[in-house]
């Protein structure tokens, strides 16, 4: 059996290949071949569909309970920050730069290093399952979505996210609402015509101001954004439409159509969510897998950000390597380090999770 430091140089080397292959969202299809042949070289049977890449332990048994590692191999475009070349993967005082290198291609390769650790065993009291899977960063259909029903029942999941390698077992949804507001044009000059971007300044300083009730003990309160706006056509008339977009957050006290038929009842624009997909999600802390991670002193929290874990409707962990604060950052990295103590983290939760399931 190899080492832990050997799983931990093949997932350094498979990851620099990943930052050196351009993967945006929907053009994942030659870092999806890098992870398929990187797999298939250590003896596992693979499947894909589209841009999606999963494989089985060898030891597969339907009795047993499945877990899924999962985490995503797109990325966003670099902004135009970056002072280093995006696709270049440099070291220096053991930091790894590169577009992914933190979200997500560090818990990506992090957890296929724990998966292989794992793949030959025949005496670990569950399965498993990785998948690399592609338009996490857009919440496209032809992701994680795509291939559940392929998977066959699940029990649990771990969700590669950089979060430092503590536990986030509650997650908010994610609602973008695109909002169109009428008016009537006329000329600015004379007191005409009815202004559609008047109006929809009255709904950004409604959601602006507006405080739902409930707040989680996980993940506070909901948290409306309007990231967006748009309106007039040239100086001198008065606009008769204005589309602002807004980002709303939610926690598990409400369901997104409670909130958007809050916020439809106090603006005048016609909203339009692009998505009811993206909901709220959580793991109960008495989880054999929570109780796993907390045996080894990792922390739990709500996370405000969303990820694939809102698409799984069976309890999932969010947990990997790296900082949320790097993702989608000028000159992204990682740790070399993050990576290597998260490898044994995850070899060690699972462990630790094997043994959960015995005691039960």
């Amino acid at each position: 059996m190899h080492t832990r430091e050997f799983y931990y140089s093949v997932a350094i080397n498979l990851l620099r290949e990943l930052i050196t292959t351009p993967s945006f969202s929907k053009e994942e299809a030659k870092t999806a071949d890098l992870i398929e042949s990187c797999l298939q070289a250590f003896g596992c049977n693979t499947d894909r569909k589209k841009y999606n890449v999963w494989a089985h332990n060898r030891h597969f048994d339907a009795d047993k309970p499945t877990l899924l590692l999962n985490s995503h191999h797109d990325t966003v475009k670099p902004n135009e920050g970056y002072t280093k070349d995006p696709f270049n993967p440099v070291i220096e005082h053991g930091q790894l730069f590169g577009l992914g290198s933190n979200d997500a291609g560090g818990p990506l390769v992090s957890l296929l290093a724990a998966f292989l650790w794992y793949h030959d065993r025949d005496d670990i009291p569950f399965n498993l399952i990785f998948a690399a899977t592609a338009e996490e960063e857009i919440s496209g259909r032809d992701g994680i979505e795509l291939i559940l029903p392929e998977l066959g029942k699940i029990a649990c999941a771990v969700v590669g996210e950089p979060t430092q390698m503590q536990m986030a077992i509650a997650e908010k949804g994610l609602m973008v609402l695109d909002a169109v507001v009428s008016g009537r044009s006329g000329h600015a000059a004379r007191e005409e015509g009815e202004n559609a971007l008047y109006k929809a300044l009255e709904d950004i300083a409604w959601i602006r101001g507006y405080h739902f009730d409930k707040v989680s003990d996980l993940l506070g309160p909901v948290k409306m954004s309007v990231t967006i706006i748009n309106a007039g056509t040239q100086h001198n008339v008065v606009p008769d439409k204005c589309t602002y977009t807004v980002d709303v957050r939610v926690n598990e006290c409400y369901t997104l159509e409670e909130v958007l038929e809050v916020i439809q009842a106090n603006t005048a624009a016609d909203l339009k969510p692009r998505s009811m997909r993206m909901r709220s999600s959580g793991i109960e802390s008495g989880h054999p897998l929570i109780q796993a991670g907390l045996s080894l002193g990792r922390t739990c929290y709500g996370s405000p950000t969303t990820s694939d874990k809102a698409l799984m409707p069976f309890p999932a962990l969010k947990m990997g390597p790296g900082d949320s604060a790097r993702s989608h950052t000028a000159d992204e990295f990682i740790y070399l380090g993050e990576i290597e103590s998260g490898i044994g983290i995850y070899i060690d939760l699972l462990e630790r999770y094997g043994q959960n399931l015995t005691k039960t």
